[in-house]
């Protein structure tokens, strides 16, 4: 079977629906102790505080932490494959470094080191020159500043109109480690009402969410699609049975940080196949700040590649 391959935008699009299903569950699940159906009796073992105060910190906690992402650069590593079957992924890595208004990605190997150690240089002296750019507040900046800001709004709007989108019922508790999570099951709200071609996403997707209730942070999250999803005015689709999952762990001491992400999907583009089989891996978070302070770790790095150069 021929199997078509989807363009990066339109991956980079899909990537971003499913996250947004990730921080609508976080968002609005405080809702859950006013919906029906009436959610199965809690598990006893687990009820430190309320379900509203366990929410809350859930909710404060996913704000801060896309705010800190913006201060962190880590490395990304995906493992592609054309269909779920293939025994010999296509790796590509990236160190993802924000940059203000952007996140820069420069490609790395998988041991880490620069691909093309000129290249790299290169790229790392148009970050140098982005951040120093970045940094200052003319005309330009702001209006940067202002669409990475409309972006985020619209995510938060396809939050705010699938408020309704799903009923939680919590089910249970597991262990991670020395963690104990409380466990939510998922499922789509009779009573929802689709308003735009996102929200009849919502509508077809189950998951099932996982807390960390000491410290009120979302540990994971699983979704899949339980009914054929038809986008771009029918003329692609997206089958039941695609899935997709994201993990968190504490990977910086306070902050909880996406350690691994799943896409599965297939489906057919006109009448042709194609398929998002992903595995990413985010490792190796550091602060750098925003761009007046991470401008100096550029130049750091870049001083010592001088440096290492001439010893050659």
């Amino acid at each position: 079977m021929t199997y078509i391959r989807l363009s990066q935008s339109r991956v980079a699009r899909t990537r971003r629906l499913w996250r947004a299903l990730a921080i609508w569950a976080l968002l609005f699940a405080s809702t859950i102790c006013g919906q029906d159906p009436s959610p199965p009796a809690a598990d006893p073992a687990i009820h430190p505080e309320s379900q509203s105060d366990v929410f809350d910190r859930v909710i404060a906690n996913e704000k801060q932490m896309e705010l800190a992402l913006d201060e962190y650069e880590r490395t990304e590593k995906v493992e592609a494959r054309r269909i779920g079957s293939d025994a010999k992924p296509e790796v590509r890595v990236w160190r993802l470094f924000p940059a203000g208004p952007a996140m820069n990605k420069l490609p790395i190997s998988v041991d880490g080191n620069p691909v093309n150690p000129e290249v790299y240089r290169e790229s790392l002296e148009k970050l140098e020159k982005y951040l120093v750019w970045a940094a200052q507040g003319g005309a330009a900046q702001q209006e940067a500043y202002a669409k990475a800001q409309r972006k985020r709004k619209e995510r938060g709007d396809l939050i705010a109109t699938t408020h309704d989108a799903f009923v939680f019922s919590r089910v249970g508790a597991e262990k991670r480690g020395e963690a104990t999570l409380a466990k939510y099951a998922m499922v789509p709200n009779p009573k929802f009402k689709a308003g735009t071609r996102n929200a009849i996403i919502f509508s077809k997707v189950r998951g099932t969410v996982w807390i960390d209730e000491q410290s009120g942070e979302l540990a994971r999250i699983e979704g899949s699609v339980v009914e054929d999803i038809s986008i771009s005015l029918f003329l692609a689709k997206v089958y039941k049975g695609s899935h997709f999952m994201q993990e968190r762990y504490e990977m910086i001491p306070g902050h909880w940080f996406p350690s691994y992400e799943q896409y599965d999907f297939d489906g057919r583009k006109f009448v042709v196949p194609f398929a998002i089989h992903e595995r990413t891996f985010y490792s190796d978070y550091k602060r750098v700040g925003p761009p007046k302070d991470a401008v100096g770790v550029v130049r750091d790095e870049l001083s010592k590649l001088a440096g290492e150069q001439t010893t050659k």
